[in-house]
């Protein structure tokens, strides 16, 4: 699940988040962990600009910081950024954050990347928006350099050129996942060819077998092989009948009723499946992390 409080947009935020803070973080993540789900991620913008604050607010934890806050209270839960911009930092100074948190954290991190889509933050620090892709397509071959098992990484590109550099403490993970966000073709193909998993930008159910097909060419016919994860955003969920106001959109009912509503991503392909709650309190959103661990996870393959 994506953790609230860390993002604010008004696409997804419920109203209790505004006024809450670390420690709710902590109850959520604390939740999330006893109740066996595989991830929390956290978001990743520097500076929403005024033109886009009303929509997307300003509140954006760093989620380097707030994975490793996260990582000392919790023992099993992966860390994921969903998704760093990592465009915006040289892979060297990235590496060395993510690198440490996959340390402090017995080898937890799961690296999500993307693109980026706020023009101003690439501006103020000195990114070419326009190459957005291609210097995450750079970033990324770079990264798999600069957090693998080398004491002093390599890497001979176009817009970054290092060696003889050393970084300690290396990732406890031989080979750090890199899941790569985003459903616009040069996404998805991105994550075909250069990435170990997908993070699809909730893409509504009827689209997604389409991409993973997609997906799955790619890689056949790039020769591609290894571990790949399939992801999905599904619609908001309340395990239960709820006695407000949820949204049309949203799947609520007894377990049996969620767990068939997910099954069917299974069929598509689906791997992973990130789940958000309604919740008007985070008393309700912790008691609904519960319920759906304890409840429908069973029921799910």
């Amino acid at each position: 699940m994506q953790l609230p409080v860390q993002s604010q947009s008004t696409l997804y935020a419920e109203s209790w988040e505004a006024a809450a803070g670390p420690e709710d973080l902590l109850a959520v993540a604390r939740a999330a962990d006893r109740a066996g789900f595989t991830y929390v991620a956290s978001c990743d913008h520097v500076g929403i600009p005024r033109r886009l604050a009303a929509a997307m607010s300003t509140v954006w934890y760093d989620p380097v910081a707030t994975l490793a806050f996260l990582a000392a209270a919790t023992e099993r839960v992966r860390l994921l950024s969903h998704v760093a911009v990592v465009g915006l930092r040289h892979p060297l100074l990235t590496a060395k954050q993510y690198a440490t948190l996959d340390h402090l954290s017995g080898g937890r991190l799961v690296l999500g990347v993307g693109a980026g889509h706020v023009r101003e933050e690439f501006e103020a620090l000195g990114v070419d928006f326009e190459r957005r892709g291609a210097v995450l397509d750079e970033s990324v071959d770079a990264l798999r350099a600069a957090l693998g098992p080398e004491e002093f990484p390599e890497h001979h590109g176009r817009l970054y050129d290092f060696e003889g550099l050393g970084q300690r403490p290396r990732p406890v993970q031989e080979r750090v996942p890199v899941w790569v966000g985003g459903s616009s073709p040069a996404a998805v193909r991105r994550a075909a060819l250069k990435g170990d998993g997908w993070l699809p930008q909730g893409d509504p159910r009827d689209r997604l077998p389409g991409r993973i097909e997609r997906i799955r060419r790619l890689r056949e016919e790039a020769g591609t092989e290894g571990p790949f994860v399939i992801g999905a955003i599904a619609e908001p969920l309340y395990v239960g009948a709820p006695r407000w106001d949820v949204g049309r959109r949203t799947v609520s009912g007894p377990p049996e009723a969620i767990a068939e509503s997910l099954r069917a991503y299974r069929a598509m392909g689906v791997d992973q499946v990130q789940v958000r709650f309604r919740s008007r309190s985070r008393d309700e959103l912790v008691g609904q992390i519960g319920e759906f661990g304890a409840e429908v996870a069973p029921l799910l393959p």
